[in-house]
């Protein structure tokens, strides 16, 4: 019965965690700018995610190792550092718009403008990093983020064509603005398949002391959880490919996905989507946070753990009061969430096979894995969209830049 729970809560705080202002970001930039045709890299981040999802979960059910410990160990400080750095840089950028995100629903919901809003929401990440435990704030701050369900509940309502829905599961050549339609694409995909998830997953499982008698709940959270993730994901770019792509509204500041959800909800939906976006962005702060200081202080070996007092894992406790600080003060410089998030989503993906490559390595292993390695279609799946994603955004990265989208 005890098992039974725990997928329960598993898969609700996977819903309740997937969702963030990357994915509600370009999702919507998606839907708006080109309508259906985006829907097949929301499930190809989807289906990689989740095969990575399961893969770090077994992995340290079956090695009792983390993946930065393992990889450290496996190939050495040197090599490890390379990883270590790009995530690192990447990461933090994203912690900045996750962050930029809750300042931006706090503006929402009390017309105060966003950077004022930076040192709260700093105070408050780093209080619940402090004093909260790790099934707090696996559970409590994600179970919270159930409420980005009305995004779901709003595509309902919107009543989208359903048949050009399942054509955009296709891949298309786009009818205009290539160089923007493979930008937004790679955007997705880093936004579906940040490193994070897993690595704050694979975390996890150590700290709740995981054994191969999870397998099976592991295939079900890392399967059903990140699926119903990615569907609110798809709900977000249905919104916005019937309310805004129409009309040619499109997403150019955060303000704009309000449209997302009140013309078919009203005023409720409107409080509703505030309430979705700050608590997801908190959410998402808080793994992003914890998921960076476990990869620094298991790559050096310090001690570490979220449900230790910060006394007793002092290192580990400064790397994540370092790292709200250096993400808060990108706020506070008034940088703008919605562009932070857009190139960090993008810089997400061009980095994926530099974290993703060292980890199919010990996924194939046998010394830390026995009897329980990957199959030949899960690496395949895994390492195809890496490498498609990476070259896709070293493609469209500088083309969005120079054209401006165009």
């Amino acid at each position: 019965m005890n098992k039974v729970l725990q997928v329960a809560l598993g898969i609700v705080t996977s819903v309740g965690g997937f969702l963030e202002i990357g994915s509600i970001t370009t999702a919507a930039q998606a839907g708006a700018g080109f309508g259906y045709q985006l829907v097949w890299s929301i499930v190809l981040g989807t289906l990689c995610i989740a095969f990575l999802v399961e893969m770090s979960g077994r992995f340290s059910a079956v090695s009792h190792h983390t993946i930065p410990d393992a990889m450290r160990e496996r190939f050495g400080a040197v090599t490890f550092s390379i990883p270590l750095i790009v995530m690192l840089a990447v990461s933090l950028l994203v912690l900045g718009a996750e962050m930029g995100g809750v300042a931006a629903a706090l503006e929402l919901a009390t017309s105060i403008k966003l950077p004022i809003w930076a040192i709260p929401v700093a105070i408050v990440s780093w209080g619940l990093l402090w004093k909260a435990t790790f099934s707090t704030i696996e559970n409590g701050v994600s179970g919270l983020g159930l409420v980005t369900l009305v995004f779901a509940v709003g595509a309902v309502k919107a009543k989208p064509d359903y048949s050009a829905v399942l054509h955009g599961v296709i891949p298309t050549m786009p009818h205009s603005s290539p160089a923007h339609y493979w930008f937004v694409a790679v955007s997705v995909l880093g936004a579906s398949v940040s490193p994070y998830l897993y690595y704050f997953y694979s975390s996890g499982a150590i700290e709740e002391k995981w054994d191969e008698s999870y397998l099976a709940m592991n295939r079900v959270v890392a399967g059903i959880g990140m699926s119903f993730g990615g569907l609110l994901s798809l709900a977000v770019l249905i919104l916005a490919a019937v309310l805004l792509h129409p009309t040619g509204q499109d997403i150019k500041d955060y303000h704009d996905l309000t449209k997302l959800v009140t013309p078919v909800l009203g005023r409720p939906g409107f409080w509703l989507f505030v309430a979705a976006l700050g608590i997801a962005c908190l959410g998402a702060t808080l793994e992003i946070a914890l998921s960076l200081s476990y990869l620094i202080a298991q790559g050096f070996g310090w001690k570490w753990g979220e449900d230790l007092e910060p006394s007793d894992d002092a290192r580990f406790s400064l790397t994540y009061t370092l790292l709200i600080v250096a993400a808060g003060l990108l706020v506070l410089l008034g940088l703008d969430p919605l562009a932070l998030t857009q190139i960090s989503m993008a810089l997400t993906s061009a980095s994926l096979p530099v974290g993703v490559l060292p980890f199919l390595i010990l996924m194939n292993d046998k010394h830390y894995l026995g009897e329980h390695t990957n199959g030949h279609f899960g690496n395949a799946v895994v390492l195809v969209i890496s490498v498609m994603a990476m070259v896709l955004a070293v493609v469209s990265i500088p083309l969005e830049l120079i054209g401006g989208g165009g």
